[in-house]
């Protein structure tokens, strides 16, 4: 059979319902664990601002699992989309099987799950929050990363769309059924030109500036880090 393009994207109201669900999980166990200064870090003026600063650390450990699994940098952009509540890191290239798998889970394991256990050690509530933030807000990468095994053959490519991808197959994916995983078309040819290196929607500007001015606000007038 011949190669294609499958279009697929994630199902944002599913994977916003799963990630509540590990939120919940996640977030149990470390206040078990490291409950008094998970609860400080919740109090921190801090917070907002080292919260996004992770969300960005996230997106850069994508592109670094890009990179040293054989994309090239010039195909890789950033971006924010707040409307279809996602940051992003997307490959503009085909990479392999072996790529993608890899570079969904860099975030997951270096600055959620290994991240978790250094904080609970250290009894580090800030970085057990973080680390708890970050394994829900991978609920999509994991989501992939799980679909994708079932697949045992395909290269990968990323688009415009920053909720949607493309499997490059010669299997016919058209019936697959992914959990948080929506099909959408087949397509011979696919535009991914990387147009700008950084893709920054309006709305999500302006919610950047938000969370700088509160963050700032809440450094000047407010004093309750505990």
């Amino acid at each position: 059979m011949k190669k294609k393009y499958y279009i697929f994207e994630l199902d944002i109201v599913t994977l916003n319902i799963l990630s509540i669900v590990l939120l919940v999980g996640t977030g149990f166990l470390g206040f078990l664990l490291v409950g008094k200064e998970m609860f400080k870090a919740l109090l921190s003026s801090y917070l907002l601002i080292a919260l996004v600063g992770y969300l960005v650390l996230h997106e850069i450990l994508h592109s670094i699992g890009y990179v040293v699994n054989g994309a090239k940098f010039k195909n890789i952009c950033y971006g924010a989309a707040f409307e279809k509540g996602v940051l992003f890191c997307s490959c503009r290239q085909k990479i392999s099987k072996r790529n993608i798998l890899w570079s969904l889970i860099y975030p997951l394991l270096f600055i959620g799950i290994i991240t978790f256990i250094v904080g609970v050690i250290i009894n580090n509530g800030m970085l057990v929050l973080l680390s708890v933030f970050n394994i829900t807000g991978a609920i999509g990468d994991i989501i992939m990363f799980l679909s994708f095994l079932q697949i045992k053959e395909f290269e990968y490519k990323e688009f415009s769309d920053p909720t949607g991808f493309a499997l490059y197959s010669s299997e016919d994916l058209s019936k697959r059924k992914f959990i948080g995983i929506k099909f959408k078309e087949i397509k011979d040819e696919l535009n991914t030109k990387v147009d700008k290196k950084v893709e920054i929607s309006k709305l999500s500007a302006v919610i950047f500036i938000i969370l700088i001015i509160v963050t700032l606000i809440n450094r000047l007038f407010v004093k309750w880090d505990i």
